[in-house]
């Protein structure tokens, strides 16, 4: 190195102090920047490459707002919240190089700050504690299921370390072994990579269940390191949206997962929503819907969620049962009138639970939302 090179700790540009290393958020999403917080009050994310100063902007801007994407939008620079920037930034040696280059490296990172005004930061606050409170009064006994989930044992560092194949994970998936693919993602991380081939299975019971078994094994293993879960989550959308693959058991996938840790990875379900225009995959999304609100059903509020109405009436029974089997599990009110019309719905469809397709009729499923619904009248 340049005995001439000029390295700095970065600071914070609002109050001058020293900042930390930036790490991932707790609760995942699919563009992600590691994120942190200064004692002022400003939060900030690090982009390493500097070629996505615009997403990293509105990924500080959201978490700043508590992940509250609809008040983010609201909010004007300057008048709501300041801006800060500090370029020539390194993540790996967490340092300001004034050169741009150290080693012959180029560095190119920047660290964007977002600081809320006082009176939008306590408003930020506040609205997060509403929504927690309603969250809590609604709250299933499925998410109470979620919050005492135990932390995965770390595993045995004396331990030797198992290599993941195609055939073992294959074998285990078939003997349903849970317990040795969940011990084998802690081993080797492509674990998880080979699940997923096994969804391209033309044979819809067993990718519903190979799908199961991805949330099952997926929901253990992010106790521990959800940094994997995350990464399953951005292939499987990434795979979904290359049309030239077909996305056999991606939706599914998850869907399962997202619902047995909507806490970690409950934004996720907005970016569902971008894959219900397509013939292919839109009873799999609305499905996968149906499956976060179970746990979650404050995800789906908090959609557009009024724009499903007229799946009520969609031309295939398939659409109109998992409608309705949605709108059951947030209890929508605002839909039980059209509920009650399909009554007379005797056609057929199949609805997975638990990994297992189970055949109903419109009818049957529209009775059983409209039973929720009024349970939760009477609450």
């Amino acid at each position: 190195m340049s005995k001439k090179s000029v390295q700095t700790t970065p600071w914070c540009p609002f109050c001058g102090h020293k900042v930390g290393r930036t790490s991932d958020a707790i609760e995942r999403r699919l563009n992600e920047f590691p994120v942190g917080r200064c004692q002022c009050g400003a939060v900030y994310s690090c982009d390493a490459t500097g070629h996505s100063v615009g997403a990293a902007m509105v990924e500080t801007l959201v978490f700043a707002c508590n992940d509250n994407w609809d008040f983010a939008w609201e909010l004007m620079p300057e008048d709501d919240y300041l801006t800060g920037i500090i370029e020539n930034y390194d993540e790996d040696t967490h340092q300001v190089i004034a050169e741009k280059n150290i080693d012959g490296r180029a560095v190119r990172g920047v660290l964007f700050f977002v600081r809320l005004h006082t009176e939008i930061s306590e408003l930020a606050d506040r609205l997060k504690a509403k929504k927690e409170e309603i969250a809590k009064e609604h709250m299933p006994e499925a998410l109470k299921k979620i919050e005492r989930i135990q932390i995965e044992p770390e595993p045995d560092k004396k331990r030797k370390k198992k290599r993941a194949s195609k055939k073992m994970v294959h074998d285990l998936v078939a003997a349903e072994d849970i317990e040795g693919l969940v011990s084998l993602c802690f081993d080797d991380k492509k674990t998880l990579r080979l699940m997923q081939r096994l969804l391209y299975n033309p044979i819809d019971e067993e990718r519903w269940r190979v799908a199961w078994m991805i949330g099952c094994v997926s929901m253990r293993v992010s106790t521990r390191e959800p940094g994997q879960i995350s990464e399953l989550l951005h292939r499987l959308f990434e795979s979904t949206s290359d049309s030239a693959a077909t996305p056999w058991g991606m939706i599914e996938a998850m869907g399962y997962v997202i619902a047995k840790r909507p806490d970690i990875f409950g934004a996720f379900t907005r970016h569902l929503l971008n894959f219900l225009g397509e013939p292919s995959t839109s009873s799999q999304v609305m499905w996968a819907l149906g499956e976060i609100a179970l746990t979650r059903p404050d995800l789906i509020r908090e959609t557009p969620f009024y724009n499903l109405f007229h799946f009520l009436q969609h031309p295939k029974a398939e659409m109109r049962g998992l409608t309705a089997r949605l709108f059951g599990h947030i209890r929508a009110t605002e839909v039980t009138m059209q509920l009650m019309s399909l009554s007379g719905d005797n056609e057929k469809l199949h609805v997975c639970e638990e990994g297992v397709l189970i055949e109903k009729t419109v009818a049957e499923v529209a009775g059983e939302a409209l039973a929720v619904i009024r349970e939760g009248d009477k609450k």
